[in-house]
């Protein structure tokens, strides 16, 4: 049995992947449940979409102009100690949103200013995170570890919002806080027990001529050039679905804080179901197969989505664009930490945590803005269609992949 896992998820045979792993399973767990809470809990306090959005705007803001600065630190020190720091963190804010809540002090002010609090330990979190994943199981197996990865953040996306609902009645949106908090404490053990050699770069004492240097390496690799570009277009006009989530939820399906958790299950399940597929062919399929395929699921699967009443055809609909959205996300990712210069690692990969958070608040906003004003259904479409038209620029750029 373990010989036919380590097949398919060969990063799995490692130590230090297999502790990571379970830590970051139980944290990102914890991550989504808070995101689900927060949604709730702004939904319950203004009644508007636009508003969740710009929360979720807030979060995201920081990473816009403080990852690259971040990428400089991920390449100066140890990756390691980096993310316990950046993990220790992030239970504290945690634990101090719950109490707030708890004691029903909170307010929208409060909750964006935790959520920016949040983001700027992202903005050094994410890119040690994606560097840290060839020190934990070298270049051989870098894929079936970005994979996995992928594959953390969405199983944690199926489980996290399942259970949301149930505990939010259980324990409340502060009591959910709290568990997120106590859920850091698991990466942080596992950060400890791994016994890893840390590769840093020390030869540009300069951060501004370090992020120069990366920004320069990045624009004239063709490559990693047209990648990042695709992934700002897919963070803006792709991701963005997710945000309304909690609105469309109550006001089109007539849910509750359990059935949001559904609608975040579904399209997680799907996501999850293609890091099977890209650990398992991504050695065996072209890169622009799962790229511009997934993308396309991705546009059909939200379009269907944003057409529906009903809810299990919608479930149906996010699966779609969940596999979609992941499978070519995760190739992407892939792509350009296989071909990227050690040296650059981290800058190159702050960058990329600038095109995918960065400019997460521009599709939050834009998503707000268009669903507070022409619906729902119009922002969803809308966004699946540019992302779906990038995705056809893509294909027509295909040399440039070699």
């Amino acid at each position: 049995m373990l010989k036919k896992v380590f097949a398919v998820f060969p990063a799995l045979q490692g130590r230090n992947y297999r502790l990571y792993f379970i830590g970051q399973l139980i944290s990102m767990t914890g991550t989504w449940l808070q995101v689900v809470a927060q949604g709730w809990l702004v939904l319950k306090l203004t009644n508007s979409a636009f508003l969740i959005g710009l929360v979720a705007a807030v979060a995201a803001l920081p990473t816009l102009f403080f990852s690259l600065f971040g990428g400089v630190v991920v390449d100066r020190f140890p990756k390691r100690k980096i993310l316990i720091f950046t993990q220790g963190s992030s239970m504290v804010l945690a634990f101090i949103l719950g109490l707030l809540a708890i004691f029903n002090i909170i307010t929208l002010w409060e909750i964006m200013l935790l959520a920016f609090l949040l983001g700027l330990v992202t903005a050094l979190d994410a890119p040690a995170r994606q560097a840290f994943a060839v020190e934990m199981v070298g270049k051989q197996d870098l894929h079936s570890a970005i994979s996995l990865n992928a594959g953390i953040f969405n199983g944690a996306r199926v489980i996290g919002p399942s259970i949301a609902g149930f505990l939010i009645a259980i324990v409340g949106v502060g009591g959910a806080f709290i568990i997120n908090g106590l859920s850091y404490i698991a990466v942080i053990i596992a950060l400890l027990l791994m016994k890893v050699g840390s590769v840093t770069y020390q030869t540009h004492p300069n951060p501004l001529l370090a992020i120069k240097e990366g920004i320069s390496y990045s624009l004239k690799h063709p490559i990693i050039r047209l990648f990042l570009i695709f992934t700002a277009v897919s963070s803006v006009f792709g991701w963005s679905y997710t945000t309304i989530m909690p609105y469309i939820a109550e006001h089109t399906f007539g849910l509750d804080a359990a059935g949001l958790g559904y609608l975040y299950a579904a399209s997680g399940i799907g996501a999850l179901a293609a890091t099977f597929v890209v650990s398992g062919f991504a050695k065996k399929v072209n890169s622009l197969v799962f790229i511009v395929g997934g993308n396309t699921l991705f546009a059909l699967g939200a379009i269907l989505f944003s057409l529906t009443s009903n809810f299990y055809p919608a479930l149906v609909f996010l699966f779609i664009s969940g596999f979609g959205l992941l499978l070519q996300f995760a190739m992407m990712n892939t792509v350009i930490q296989s071909v990227v210069e050690d040296k650059y690692r981290g800058r190159v990969l702050s960058i990329y945590t600038l095109m995918f958070f960065g400019f997460a608040p521009l599709g939050n906003l834009q998503i707000g803005f268009f669903a507070e004003h022409f619906g729902t259904s119009f922002a969803i479409q809308l966004g699946a269609i540019i992302t779906f038209l990038f995705g056809v620029l893509v294909y027509l750029n295909r040399r440039a992949l070699g």
